[in-house]
């Protein structure tokens, strides 16, 4: 099968720019109105705004799909119902308190992360129709979603305010604004189908792997708790606080799913590619 990308106009260069160029803008706002990264609003919005562009971006991809508008339809909502409930459930446990240090007794913030993810990618990879979905998509849709990625920045922000330990906030921050940074110029690469596209996009989702590997130890040694062994006198409490919480609780398990997604997309891709070849 050959590989199924969208023409477009836009270079790697350019989207590089234009994505620096609108985090750049979104920083210097934090940084510069104190009131903006106290209200949170920012990661709110974000949150909310990806959602709908994840369900908008599932039924478009349908529609390139040959199932019958009722089988399009059931498809949607066996993604986007499991999905809002999971992320209703996790806005509702941050705006709890439920990830406060010492709220429960168990690790749930652990939990949440390790234990949806790797239900959800279990199902999709046996799932036939998710396999059709990713045949039709193009690949570099997956890919250029996680631009989201550079709200990471927010635990810069929050470094430079003085709320997060730097041992936690550089490492996590800076990897998730280089990820989202680079995701547009990927899926440019990608889209125009240069040589070695697939191996830059195989390269940026294990980066983006490696990020949010890092980010959730380093949480979990800089907060308060049995796992604690850095940043004893200056402790992470932005993970667990709400709504910076639902990044670690919702944002990262969401993003090992896209990553998963897109590595079988491009996999299955490369196999096709390679069977026609022979």
């Amino acid at each position: 099968m050959a590989p199924n990308t969208t023409p477009t106009s836009i270079t790697p260069t350019l989207a590089f720019a234009g994505s620096a160029a609108a985090t750049a803008l979104w920083f210097a706002a934090l940084v510069a109105v104190p009131e903006l990264q106290r209200s949170d609003l920012s990661i709110i919005v974000a949150r909310i705004a990806v959602h709908l562009i994840v369900l908008g971006g599932t039924w478009a991809a349908l529609s390139r799909t040959s199932f019958i508008t009722s089988e399009r339809t059931w498809a949607w909502l066996a993604i986007a119902v499991p999905l809002t409930l999971w992320h209703g459930a996790a806005w509702f446990i941050v705006a709890h308190g439920l990830l406060l240090p010492g709220a429960v007794s168990i690790p749930l913030l652990p939990l949440m992360i390790v234990v949806p993810t790797a239900i959800v990618i279990t199902l999709l990879s046996r799932s036939d129709r998710i396999g059709v979905l990713l045949d039709v998509m193009p690949v570099n849709w997956l890919i250029g979603l996680q631009a989201y990625r550079v709200i990471g920045g927010v635990f810069l922000a929050n470094w430079l305010a003085g709320t997060t330990p730097g041992v936690f906030a550089l490492p996590a921050g800076t990897g998730d604004v280089i990820t989202g940074l680079m995701a547009l110029p990927t899926a440019a690469v990608l889209a125009s189908g240069r040589p070695g596209s697939t191996r830059a996009a195989l390269f940026w989702n294990l980066f983006g792997i490696a990020d949010l590997v890092v980010a959730v130890t380093m949480g979990a040694l800089t907060t308060p708790g049995p796992l604690q062994q850095l940043a004893l006198d200056h402790p992470n409490l932005t993970t667990g606080t709400y709504p910076t919480a639902i990044i670690p609780a919702f944002t990262v398990p969401t993003s090992l799913v896209l990553h998963a997604l897109s590595l079988r997309q491009l996999l299955r891709r490369t196999r096709g590619a390679a069977t026609i070849a022979v």
